[in-house]
């Protein structure tokens, strides 16, 4: 019998960053950070279509992915992206400083997607981002939450053009899949490896 697939998704959750380093061409990734808090994630398809017309018919269309761009809201963006992502620097203190000088790194951005049957996990490989857009209110009646905004593009990967990975649990993938947000999973991964 055939295993069930999900026929819906929603929910956002367990989100982890992973830093990229680069050198001379080779992208390692550093271990991933969790960014708790995700309330959400969108992707916006990058690239355009170029039909090419012949025979008085539009006889074929080239579609270019380049990846996606879009905005990550989180509750409070924490303090490992604000370093090890914008390169905002922390003082003897704890105090974050923000300046024009600082120098942003690419990285892996990974989550998860509730389904009616399986959770999906994800990974965009090769990612940039601008610093996060904040509103800030005074308290009224409610205390309402308030959020940052980081707007992320997600590019084909400068080594192999790889874009992103979806995966979800079966049966021969269980181990891989659970320890999926412990280093960024690559092609035909082996679970520890």
């Amino acid at each position: 019998m055939p295993e069930a697939s999900n026929k819906v998704k929603f929910g956002l959750s367990n989100v982890h960053i992973a830093k990229i380093t680069e050198t001379d061409g080779a992208i390692t990734y550093g271990t991933p950070f969790a960014m708790p808090g995700a309330v959400s994630l969108t992707a916006e398809p990058e690239g355009e279509t170029t039909p090419f017309y012949a025979d008085n018919i539009q006889y074929y269309v080239a579609v270019a992915n380049n990846g996606y761009t879009g905005d990550l809201e989180i509750a409070m963006t924490p303090k490992e992206f604000l370093t090890q992502i914008l390169g905002q620097e922390e003082d003897t203190n704890g105090a974050i400083f923000e300046s024009a000088d600082d120098v942003n790194a690419r990285f892996a951005l990974m989550g998860e997607i509730d389904g009616d049957v399986k959770k999906r996990r994800f990974i965009y490989y090769d990612c940039t981002a601008t610093r996060p857009s904040a509103e800030m209110n005074t308290v009224e009646e409610s205390k309402e939450p308030q959020t940052d905004t980081i707007s992320i593009t997600m590019a084909p990967r400068s080594s192999d053009k790889v874009i992103k990975a979806v995966i979800e649990p079966n049966e021969t993938n269980q181990n891989v899949y659970d320890t999926f947000f412990t280093k960024v999973y690559e092609k035909n991964a082996v679970a520890g490896v």
